[in-house]
């Protein structure tokens, strides 16, 4: 599985935090999900945090999914 690439935040003065990916808002953090989320994503590797709070990560199941004669 590749690594997750092409994720970074803005910590608003409001406290809010935006997600964004490859330019694009994801998400947006307010209140005590912000402040887990910032905890977090300094204490580990930023782009796979920022992509499980997004949501936006890889099952591992594409290659399956991308040959099923359902799919071609």
């Amino acid at each position: 599985m590749a690594k997750p690439f092409g994720f970074s935040y803005a910590q608003h003065a409001d406290g809010s935090v935006v997600i964004t990916h490859r330019g694009h808002a994801a998400t947006t953090l307010r209140g005590s999900r912000a402040g887990k989320f910032l905890t977090e994503v300094e204490s580990s590797d930023a782009q796979l945090v920022m992509a499980r709070w997004t949501g936006a990560y890889k099952f591992g199941n594409e290659r399956t999914a991308r040959n099923h004669p359902r799919n071609r």
